[in-house]
C-alpha cells in the first residue's frame, strides 16, 4: 500500500505549512489553508524508456549556440505573440475568462495542422461537443485526435501510442495525478499535474498547451507557482459584448512580452486581424470634438488608435475622472500639466477618456493625443481628421521624444494621414517622408497651432 503524508496548502497562493493556520502568512488571506494528502510513491512514466540516461554535465563554453526549433502554426497572430511559433518541448499556459474563446482558438489551431498529429485532451467537454465546434469552424483534417480524460497517467499512455507533435490540455484545473489524493482543482493537484506535463514536454520534445481558468480578479486560478513553472503565459482577453479579442504574452522565455495578437470572433471561429487600425479607429460620417488619433507601438508592430475625451462642467461638488483603457493616474498628471503650464481651468470639469476597440495602452507616446482630445472637447472644436500624434508630455509641459518614431510616421503615412505631430527633439528629418511632419516643443505650441 502506498505511503502517504498530510500537508497543508494555501488555496490562494499555494504556500505549504506543517499545520493548519487561520491566516496564511504568505499572502495574508484568511481561511484559505486546507489539508491535502500527498502520496510518496511515483508511478512509472509511460513516455520514459526503461533505461534512463544519466544526466550530462556541460561546460557553458562547450554548449553550441543555435536557434530554438519551432513549429509554425497557421495562425499568424499566435505566432507573433509566441515569438515565431511553438518551441519544441515548451509548456504554454493560456488563461482567460469563461466563454472568451480559449477552446475555440486552440481547436482552430489544432485543426489547421495537416501534416502534424495533435492530441486534444478535454476534461470539461465530451467528444460530441468538440465535434460540434469543429463542424462550426468548418476545418477538416485527419491529424487531430480527441481524448476526453482527466487522469494524467492515462493521457500519457495515449500520447505514447499516437506520438503527437502537439499536446493540448483543456483545462489544467480538471487534471488529476496519482501522486496526490486530493480532488481535481486543488493546489497540490494543479502543481503536481503541471509538473508531470513539464517533464513529459522536456523529455519527449513535444510542446504542451494548457488552458487555465482565471479568478474574479483576473489572475490565473491556482498557485502562483504555476505561472513560474511554465515557459509561456498567454492572456486571452476582451469584452463579451465586443467581437474583438486580444492575445497578450505575460511571460515568454522564447520571445518578447510586448507583442499583441488581435482576433475577431465570428460565427465560424476567430478571424485574424492583420491591420489593427480597422478595429481601433471607428468610422465617422462627420467630425466631432474630443477625438484624436495616436500612433502607438505594441512590440514591433505600429498601429493607430483613437482617443475619445469628454469634458463637461461638474454638476456635483467633486469633479469626476474616469478612463477606459488608460491609466487614471497618468490622466490626472496630464490634467495638472494643462492647468499649471498652459493655464486651462480644468479643476471644476468632469473628464472622461476612452480608447476605442476595448484595448488598453500603456505607451507614453499617446500623451499628446490624449491632451489634444481633451482640449478639443474643452474648446468644443473638432480636430482635422487627417492628422495624428506621437509624443510624450513631460511635467514641465514640454513635448518629449519617443522611440521608433520612424515606424510610427510610416504607419500613419501608409494609412493615408496627411500630417503627424511629434517632438522637435526626435532626431528625424521631416523631408524623408511623404507625410508632413510637424515638430513641437511645448503644449502651448500645440494649442496655438491647432486651436
Amino acid at each position: 500500500m502506498a505511503k502517504s503524508k498530510t500537508q497543508y496548502y494555501c488555496q490562494n497562493c499555494g504556500a505549504q505549512f506543517p499545520k493548519w493556520m487561520g491566516k496564511c502568512s504568505n499572502c495574508g488571506e484568511w481561511n484559505t489553508i486546507a489539508e491535502e494528502v500527498v502520496s510518496k510513491n511515483e508511478p512509472d512514466k509511460p513516455w520514459r524508456s526503461q533505461n534512463d540516461k544519466n544526466p550530462v554535465l556541460f561546460n557553458i563554453q562547450d554548449i553550441p549556440a543555435g536557434q530554438e526549433t519551432r513549429i509554425i502554426t497557421q495562425n499568424q497572430e499566435l505566432n507573433r505573440v509566441l515569438g515565431g511559433g511553438l518551441v519544441l518541448g515548451s509548456v504554454i499556459l493560456l488563461g482567460g475568462e469563461p466563454g472568451i474563446g480559449k477552446s475555440t482558438l486552440l481547436l482552430q489551431v489544432a485543426l489547421q495542422f495537416n501534416d502534424l498529429k495533435v492530441l486534444y485532451v478535454s476534461g470539461e467537454e465530451s467528444a460530441s461537443q468538440i465535434k460540434l465546434r469543429a463542424e462550426r469552424l468548418g476545418i477538416e483534417t485527419d491529424s487531430c485526435f480527441v481524448l476526453t480524460e482527466t487522469q494524467t497517467h492515462k493521457i500519457f499512455k495515449k500520447a505514447k501510442e499516437i506520438q503527437p507533435h502537439l499536446l493540448i490540455i483543456d483545462s489544467v484545473q480538471t487534471l488529476q495525478s496519482q501522486l496526490v489524493e486530493s480532488s481535481p482543482g486543488s493546489v497540490s493537484q494543479i502543481r503536481e499535474s503541471t509538473s508531470e506535463l513539464i517533464h513529459f514536454a522536456k523529455e519527449t520534445n513535444v510542446p504542451v498547451v494548457l488552458v487555465g481558468h482565471i479568478t474574479k480578479e483576473g489572475s490565473i486560478a491556482g498557485p502562483k507557482v504555476l505561472e513560474h513553472m511554465v515557459d509561456v503565459v498567454l492572456q486571452f482577453e476582451g469584452e463579451r459584448n465586443h467581437l474583438y479579442r486580444l492575445l497578450r504574452a505575460q511571460k515568454n522565455r522564447f520571445g518578447s512580452t510586448a507583442e499583441l495578437g488581435i482576433f475577431e470572433m465570428q460565427g465560424n471561429g476567430l478571424r485574424e486581424v492583420s491591420n489593427p487600425s480597422e478595429v481601433l479607429i471607428s468610422a465617422k460620417d462627420h467630425t466631432l470634438s474630443g477625438n484624436a488619433i495616436a500612433a502607438t507601438m505594441e512590440g514591433i508592430r505600429p498601429m493607430l488608435i483613437e482617443i475619445q475625451a469628454l469634458v463637461s462642467t461638474a454638476v456635483y461638488g467633486t469633479p469626476q475622472r474616469s478612463t477606459t483603457g488608460f491609466d487614471i493616474k497618468r490622466l490626472n498628471m496630464l490634467l495638472a500639466v494643462l492647468e499649471k503650464r498652459a493655464g486651462f481651468q480644468l479643476g471644476a470639469k468632469d473628464v472622461f477618456l476612452n480608447i476605442t476597440g476595448g484595448i488598453r495602452v500603456d505607451d507614453p507616446a499617446i500623451d499628446l493625443a490624449v491632451i489634444c482630445a481633451i482640449l478639443s472637447s474643452y474648446e468644443n472644436q473638432a480636430l482635422p481628421d487627417n492628422c495624428c500624434f506621437a509624443a510624450e508630455v513631460g511635467l514641465s509641459g514640454e513635448i518629449r521624444p519617443v522611440n521608433r518614431v520612424e515606424q510610427r510616421v510610416l504607419e500613419a503615412e501608409k494609412l493615408g494621414y496627411d500630417v503627424i505631430f511629434i517632438s522637435k527633439y526626435n532626431k528625424i528629418n521631416p523631408g524623408d517622408f511623404q507625410i508632413r511632419v510637424e515638430l513641437l516643443g511645448t503644449v502651448g505650441d500645440l494649442y496655438r497651432l491647432m486651436f
